[in-house]
């Protein structure tokens, strides 16, 4: 059974996320889904409660909201739905701890707009779990509704595919979501024809993905969002998926990364895998 952790902090954004999970399950069944909330901890008196305020009184209001979001999304799926309410003020380290704990298989996170406020108070977050390879996360933009997805694309750099490609999960992903797989590679020294090195790379590529049949685009373009943008709606792509590299994406998450400029961009799911 896989299991779909999405972390709730009651905004439209997380809730809209909990619902596209929801229809996620119904879909592919099989899988259950946690409704997962970290409330930090507040010392009486110091936010104007009441002296004589306990947290555990904070756990039932949170797990009291919690339920009425399970009773939203209840409809759309069959899957059994969880609900977690946990005091600490690490927000990330509470949910990576839980997710190794509990054999979560995936995190589904919402994330808002390209405006720089709606970065920090939101996307800050959800580029705070994909730094830390916790598990594939789906991150949903605010207006994304549920499509069963026919056709994913797969964004490739063709560099050290052997080391860098996570081969497990990626399987583990693509089997669950049996959509088209497309691999895209935007470069802008593409010419007309690939270089020794790319059909090297394409090569070993295609065995990690033969049980897929992929097809394979290279795009000379020198804007990556440009490019993805043109791709998926030239092949009425449903879903992005990407890996992003240890050393530099989301090293600082103001910075223009090729993921992190699609995380805040994108219209469709995007998948992120870390290698």
């Amino acid at each position: 059974m896989k299991k779909f952790i999405v972390p709730v902090d009651f905004s439209e954004t997380s809730i809209n996320a909990a619902r596209f999970a929801a229809k996620l399950t119904e879909a592919i069944g099989d899988s259950a889904i946690i409704l997962y909330n970290v409330f930090e901890n507040v010392e009486a008196g110091s936010d104007g409660t009441p002296l004589e305020s306990d947290d555990e009184g904070r756990k039932s209001v949170m797990e009291l909201v919690l339920k009425s979001i399970k009773t939203d999304i209840s409809n759309a799926t069959s899957a059994p739905i969880s609900i977690v309410a946990e005091e600490d003020n690490d927000f990330v380290g509470s949910l990576e701890r839980y997710v190794r704990h509990n054999n979560v298989d995936i995190i589904v996170m919402g994330i808002t707009g390209a405006t720089r406020l709606s970065q920090i108070v939101m996307g800050s977050n959800t580029l705070k779990v994909l730094r830390r390879k916790i598990a594939p996360v789906f991150i949903i933009p605010p207006d994304a509704q549920f499509a069963l997805a026919k056709n994913i694309a797969m964004i490739s750099d063709f560099k050290d595919v052997d080391k860098t490609v996570p081969a497990g999960q990626l399987k583990n992903v693509l089997g669950m979501l049996k959509a088209s797989l497309h691999v895209l590679n935007v470069d802008s020294d593409h010419y007309i024809e690939l270089t020794d090195e790319y059909k090297e790379q394409k090569a070993r590529l295609d065995k990690i993905l033969k049980d897929f049949n992929p097809t394979y685009s290279f795009m000379r373009l020198f804007d990556f969002v440009e490019a993805i943008d043109a791709f998926v709606k030239d092949y009425n792509i449903d879903m992005l998926l990407t890996i992003p590299k240890n050393d530099s994406l989301f090293s600082n998450f103001f910075k223009t990364t090729h993921t992190s400029k699609l995380a805040y961009h994108s219209r469709i799911p995007i998948i992120a895998i870390h290698s």
